[in-house]
Formats: structure tokens, sequence, C-alpha cells
């Protein structure tokens, strides 16, 4: 299994044929929508839009990620493309770092400097890491995806044969959210042995998405007292995932054939939940850039991913997750887990004592589900506390 180098470059005549959609939109008429209560605010995507025609530069953004070492092997089949950068101190730790929905490889950018140098970046030199850092399979630079039965658990079967067989690590430790918190929990359930340790910034029994209605996020609320604080925050926090759970897990492919034609239609679906998912009080600029907003969407836009990105959630709903083990904790590799209170379920936490194999825990009021592109000091600080005694 050979890694080769690889260097981001989006053909000019994709850029041109982008160019050439957003000029000519069709753009749907918006009234009583200042709140964005029916969606999407129309005034704020003209706006955004023509940033990105007039004002964006993504050759710059190449730029930026091409100052990183890209690679990219075949696994299975599958071509997959990472970041690997080697820690600057002794003795490394290699970290794999998983992204999720709809996040991309590049969501984890502000990790990786103080990860690889710490002392470059405040820290302690003995909290290095090296770090590499995968586009999942059928996102981004990791397509094109052709094959079907490619879910979190298979990922985390991936993995492993990325950090051992293509990078030659016996051992090694790994963070996600998201998407990324399930292939890393599935990491250490499965693969405890090979673990260091595992960090996560969302905790949830690895059988969360199964049973026979995967298009739903629960019943929680069903089970709170009518009118109380904690069911309201629940339904509340159902409302931000219930309506892209549906359509993925149920009709992908539907919603792909509209947003691969269309960048505005893409734009609009990634923006709702960049929005209603980060800690931004409704404001986005205050959580991400107009350039790191559109660098996402290029992301999805110039390698045609976003087709395959939903498949994740079809093959998840419709394949049965199955234990490795019945062993209690579940989750046996030791396990940091942070928790941003905007992205987390209203209730107690204490259940994660006994599922996981917990060394560290820490709640943040601040952040929300992009956590480490939102709150990156804070990740980086319980990384570096998971892992400081599992060295």
């Amino acid at each position: 299994m050979r890694a080769e180098p690889f260097e981001v470059a989006v053909p000019q005549a994709t850029l041109d044929d982008l160019e050439r959609r957003l000029r000519g939109a069709r753009w749907a008429r918006d009234y009583a929508n200042d709140d964005w209560r029916y969606g999407v605010n129309g005034d704020y995507l003209r706006e955004l839009v023509e940033y990105w025609i007039d004002g964006y530069d993504w050759r710059a953004q190449e730029r930026a990620m091409n100052a990183l070492s890209h690679y990219r092997v075949e696994i299975e089949g599958l071509p997959i493309h990472f970041v690997h950068e080697r820690g600057k101190g002794d003795d490394p730790i290699p970290i794999v770092l998983t992204h999720g929905w709809p996040w991309t490889f590049w969501d984890m950018k502000d990790l990786i400097g103080p990860l690889t140098d710490p002392a470059a970046h405040g820290g302690d030199p003995a909290d290095c890491f090296d770090v590499i850092v995968p586009s999942l399979p059928g996102f981004g630079f990791s397509t094109p995806l052709e094959k079907t039965g490619v879910h979190w658990w298979k990922t985390a079967d991936l993995w492993v044969s990325l950090m051992r067989d293509a990078l030659g690590y016996e051992r090694f430790a790994a963070h996600g959210g998201d998407w990324g918190a399930l292939v890393t929990m599935q990491l250490g359930h499965k693969y405890a042995r090979e673990l260091i340790g595992i960090h996560v910034t969302n905790a949830f029994p690895l059988s969360s998405m199964g049973g026979d209605r995967p298009w739903s996020i629960g019943d929680a609320a069903a089970q709170l007292a009518e009118g109380s604080d904690e069911r309201e925050g629940t339904i509340a926090w159902e409302k931000r995932f219930v309506s892209h759970m549906a359509v993925h897990t149920l009709d992908p492919q539907t919603l792909a054939w509209g947003l691969t034609d269309s960048p505005i239609g893409l734009l609009a679906w990634i923006l709702e939940r960049r929005r209603n998912w980060s800690d931004c009080g409704g404001e986005v600029e205050r959580r991400f850039t107009r350039d790191h907003l559109l660098t996402t969407i290029m992301l999805y836009w110039a390698t045609g991913s976003f087709q395959s990105s939903l498949r994740f959630y079809w093959e998840t709903a419709w394949n049965q997750w199955r234990p490795s083990h019945d062993r209690q904790p579940c989750v046996e590799a030791p396990t940091g887990i942070s928790l941003f209170d905007y992205d987390s379920l209203p209730g107690p936490q204490d259940w994660t004592k006994d599922y996981y194999n917990r060394v560290y825990f820490q709640r943040h009021s601040s952040g929300g589900h992009f956590a480490a592109a939102e709150e990156p000091e804070a990740v980086v600080h319980d990384i570096r506390a998971t892992f400081r005694n599992l060295r």
C-alpha cells in the first residue's frame, strides 16, 4: 500500500463553469423571512454569492492548503486523501483527526499547527503529535466513491489500514466530531489494542442510529415532562437536525440531483446547517469567515462529492452496526470527551462514565457542532490533556 503525494489543483474549467452558473442563477422569491423562519434568508444568500463571484479567491485557498503535505492512497479499492504533518518534538503520538458532515478536512486546519508544534503555539513540546487528517470516503478529494456499504464503522477499518499499513504506525490515537466521533468511537470499541486512546467532541452510544426509524433523531422529548425546560431544550435541539436526517437517510440521491447542478442550492443547504448548528447566535460570520464558508462549499462543489457524502447517511441507516464484543465498557480505549453546551442534548452525561473508559471529561459553554473550527484552542487543550498521561 503506497501513499502518493497529492496537490490540490482544481481545473480552471471547473471554476469558469461555476462562475457562469452563479451569474446566471434563477433566484427564488423570498419575503417575510428576515428572521430565517422559512429557511435561509435571500438577502444574505445573495450577498454571499456576490462575494463568491467578485471577492472570493479559490486559488489563495489552494495555496494555503498546499502549504501542508497531502497524499492519496487506495485502500480496498477506495481513494483516500489525507494530510500528514510530522510532530516537532520527542516521541510524537500519531493521531488521526476525522471530520463530519457538512465538514471537510479543512475544518481541522487550526488544530494541526498546535498539535504538531506545541512549542511554537505556547504549549509544552512534550505534547506533540504526528497529525493525519483524512477526508472521509466519498468526501472532498477522497473521490470518486463508486462502492456501496461505506459507513462510519467501515471507515474505522479503513483508518486502521491507513495508519498501520500505509503509514507504519502500529499504535495511534484518534479524535473526531460528528461522523468523525462515531468513527473514532468505533476505533476505541473494535481496535482498543491498537489505540493509545481517543478524544471526541460528541458522546452518544454507537447504536444510536440503528432501529426501524433511522431518519428519526430519537424520542427523547416524549419521555420528559410537558413544559419542562429540559423538554423544551430537547425539542429545540431536535429541530436543528431533523430535516437533513430525514432526506439524507431516505432519498439522498433525489437531493443530490439538484444540489450537484446548482452551486447556490448547495450553498443554501450547507449554510443553513453552519448557521443553525454552530454557536453563532444567528450570525454565522461570528463563527466562520466568508472565505471559510465558501471554501467548505468549494470542497464539495469542485470535487462533485455532495452526492457521495450523502450516501454515508443512507449506508449508516440501512446497514445495521454490530458490536465487536459485549464487554464493558463498550469503548475500551482510554477516552477523552469534550462537550459543547450548544451542541449537546440536554440532560446528564453520567452514563458516559460506564459506556467509555473515560479518562477525561470537559464541558464548554462556548462552541457548537463544529468544535474544531469554532473553538480550536479548547479542542487542542483537551486533546493534549487527554493524552498527557497516556504517552
